[in-house]
């Protein structure tokens, strides 16, 4: 089959379009079949136990004091602390039975006989299994019983703290506060347990398992899961017939040579990109040192090595969890994107030998911009969580409290216009390549790929404190899943096809076949594929279907490109091949991408299994294993490939980097096989057995197995921790080997630019 790539172009929009139609219309649905946020939630004699506006005041408190990265609510957040839906469902269910054990038999719950406990179990289930028509909610006697005592628990928990439990004194300013906390955490179990109007399964089709309360699963998540395994048989064997039919006309190959080094002159803007770099590091550092932190909490949970002892302070107090959580996040995010950020800069002046007027000083200022936004950012998190930014500005310039989206709106915006100031930097780098190539060449993939992210970051503006959290949710998880497995994917891909062609191991047509390839299956799999979050949030059902499918294709990114720049690399032979340390990394990311987000990833998204698995440590793997894989991996290529080219070839050294590689390839091996993945099929087991709040209790992270695989992780995170210590030193070796930048370097003085320009 041969295609042209207009044509490709063209299935490409299409797909878009596919996708905002779809997505926009799940986006109307979300907000038509979220569960209802009712007016008032009343007792059996018609007293108002609490309001919707309570409700909204407790999601703000869940926001504002960080617990989404302490525990997690419909399965969503760390994993640390409890899941507050499935904790607060149990809980519910354990008084109800003590209410009805002292009602018809007079004593405690546990004394009676095997018979009366069922008894009083069917009564719960009975109490629990009831649908919703609209209207005030209404309790029965023991959920209004039930749901005083377990306000009174999260009370003592999060406001008066409970070290063992790793929570910190004052987590939640006030009283009043936590009773707002529990009343929304019990709201988010009442639609785990309440049937649809008209339906025959909860607002989350009956998530979390719980046998007291009467959840489990249903017949789609076990037939989806099926479709799901036999349609990736059948997509993998369709995806690799379909790249391996499309043919584009290419010129020979024959003569191609690598350019060395030394051919190559460096432009003052790439040495101001540059500069993006040992800031990334530093931000890398400190994300893997609060990692190792974050490891020891579930050991020592509010020590460190008994260094409270010493000093008769309780790190917990200095640093909670939650706040060190989404620190860790948020560096790891912005340390990969600063990373790429200076490498979509650094490429344009090697691939034109054009180099616009000021340029440098226009990265610089963007520069400046990151680091104002991330000392800002930071800040404000710490702030906020610890109430000091009053009334409005907690979630303007504080601590938003959403997993990967913790800063602040205003620093959001901030980041939003670095995006842009960043597109406009990347046009006028590019555009002697913009002028040359049609709209679906390299350069313009750069800026689609660009502009994209930017557009699905604007999802993170539309919702607030006060919003519905299933429709948050259902936000959240766009500028989540579609930046990672959609248009961030994308970027990258575009990236690492221009700098495949600045090496000379793939000519740009062949770059620009793969990179679109690349893109249709992202509109094809990547966007919708974000559904499979939705299965459990409160969003309809039909998502689960449509997530099974999507999902499952979402195990093709990245492989194709990879494929075809292995098999150039082959075909010229290692000798003399001057960029064996960057291309180490760009292997090992396709190593673990396949790991992480393939094989791990397609595993956790049967719908059977992740109604079991959610939340819990397999996911940590997962993501652990693919971000690092899939990004940082690549992102830590390009830095090994920049700074070849920006250091004099004589003095060029990659020793201590190529010993970084090996510390966190080894490293990442340790924690995900020796200790994170054993203890999530730990998890798994008992969330069959005993249920979901069960495999996320304190009592499962307190058995001896699991606690000896915590300290397991040690050896992992220490290598991890070691080759990030070594990666950030050698970068400040390498600042004074730097050569200096020419000030007007002609396409002649570029070797690749020369090639790459001619290109047609």
């Amino acid at each position: 089959m041969r295609l042209t790539r207009e044509t490709i172009a063209k299935v490409i929009v299409a797909a878009f379009l596919l996708n905002l139609v779809v997505m926009g219309a799940g986006a109307w649905f979300a907000y038509q079949e979220a569960p209802p946020i009712p007016e008032q939630v009343v007792g059996p004699d018609g007293e108002t136990v609490t309001t919707g506006e309570t409700i909204r005041d407790g999601k703000a408190a869940f926001q504002q004091y960080g617990l989404m990265n302490h525990g997690s609510i419909l399965g969503n957040g760390a994993y640390y602390g409890e899941d507050y839906t499935a904790d607060a469902l149990e809980l519910k269910a354990e008084h109800m039975r003590e209410y009805y054990a002292d009602a018809e038999y007079g004593t405690a719950y546990d004394s009676l006989a095997s018979g009366e406990q069922a008894a009083v179990d069917r009564l719960v289930r009975d109490d629990l299994d009831e649908g919703y028509e609209g209207g005030p909610i209404e309790y029965s006697a023991a959920e209004a019983y039930a749901h005083e005592q377990v306000r009174e628990t999260y009370v003592a928990r999060y406001h008066e703290g409970d070290h063992d439990r790793g929570v910190p004194e004052e987590m939640i300013e006030s009283n009043e506060e936590a009773e707002a906390f529990a009343d929304f955490a019990l709201w988010t179990a009442w639609f785990s347990h309440t049937d649809r109007p008209d339906g025959d399964h909860s607002f989350t089709n009956e998530w979390p398992y719980s046998p007291a309360a009467g959840n489990s699963p249903t017949g789609p998540a076990m037939i989806w899961s099926v479709i799901a395994m036999v349609l990736l048989v059948g997509a993998a064997g369709a995806a690799i017939l379909l790249y391996k039919s499309v043919k584009l006309p290419e010129p020979s190959a024959e003569g191609i040579s690598v350019p060395e080094p030394s051919d190559v002159s460096v432009f003052p803007s790439q040495r101001a990109a540059l500069r993006f770099v040992p800031i990334a590091a530093g931000l890398f550092l400190a994300q893997v040192l609060l990692g190792g932190l974050l490891a020891h909490f579930y050991i020592e949970r509010a020590g460190f090595f008994g260094i409270e002892r010493i000093f008769g302070v309780h790190i917990l107090q200095l640093l909670p969890f939650s706040i060190a959580k989404t620190w860790h996040i948020d560096l790891g995010v912005l340390w990969i994107a600063s990373t790429w950020l200076g490498a979509g800069l650094f490429l344009p002046p090697l691939l034109t030998g054009h180099e616009p007027k000021r340029q440098g000083t226009y990265v610089n200022v963007l520069l400046g911009a990151l680091v104002v936004v991330v000392v800002g950012g930071m800040s404000g998190i710490w702030l906020g969580a610890n109430g000091y930014l009053p009334g409005e500005l907690w979630w303007l310039l504080g601590n938003e409290g959403l997993e990967y989206l913790e800063v602040g709106k205003v620093w959001q915006g901030g980041l939003l216009a670095g995006f842009l100031l960043w597109a406009v930097l990347a046009i006028r780098g590019l555009k002697p390549l913009l002028d040359r190539e049609p709209i679906y060449g390299l350069a313009h993939m750069i800026l689609y790929a660009g502009g994209s992210i930017t557009l699905l970051f604007v999802a993170g503006f539309m919702f607030t404190p006060t919003t519905n959290i299933a429709v948050t949710e259902f936000w959240r998880w766009w500028v989540v899943h579609m930046w990672v497995e959609g248009a961030f994917e994308f970027f990258i891909v575009a990236i690492i096809g221009l700098t495949l062609v600045s090496m000379n191991l793939l000519t740009r047509r062949s770059a620009e076949k793969a990179v679109m390839l690349q893109a249709l299956l992202v509109m094809g799999t990547g966007v919708i594929g974000v559904s499979h979050h939705y299965w459990w949030i409160g969003m309809p059902d039909y998502w689960v279907p449509i997530g099974s499918v999507f999902s499952t294709l979402e195990l093709l990114p990245l492989i194709f490109i990879l494929y075809e720049a292995i098999g150039q690399y082959r075909a010229m032979g290692e000798a003399g091949f001057p960029y064996k340390l960057p291309f180490m990394f760009i292997v090992a990311s396709g190593v673990w991408n396949f790991v992480g987000a393939g094989v791990l990833g397609f595993f956790i998204n049967l719908p059977l299994v992740n109604y079991y698995e959610h939340g819990t440590y397999l996911t940590v793997g997962h993501a652990h294993a693919a971000m690092f894989g899939a990004f940082g991996f690549l992102a830590l290529g390009m830095v090994a490939y920049m700074l070849q080219l920006s250091i004099d070839p004589d003095r060029w050294d990659g020793s201590w980097l190529r010993a970084s590689f090996w510390c966190w390839n080894v490293g990442l091996a340790l924690m995900v096989f020796v200790s994170v993945l054993p203890v999530g099929f730990l998890q798994l087991d008992v969330a069959f057995t005993e249920g979901y709040a069960a495999a996320r209790s304190l009592a499962f992270y307190e058995r001896p197995l699991v606690q000896t695989l915590f300290w397991a992780r040690l050896p992992g995170d220490t290598l991890l921790i070691l080759g990030t210590a070594i990666y950030a030193a050698d970068l400040v070796r390498k600042r004074f080997v730097l050569r200096r930048s020419e000030d007007d370097p002609s396409v002649e003085d570029m070797a690749v630019a020369e090639g790459i320009v001619g290109d047609d």
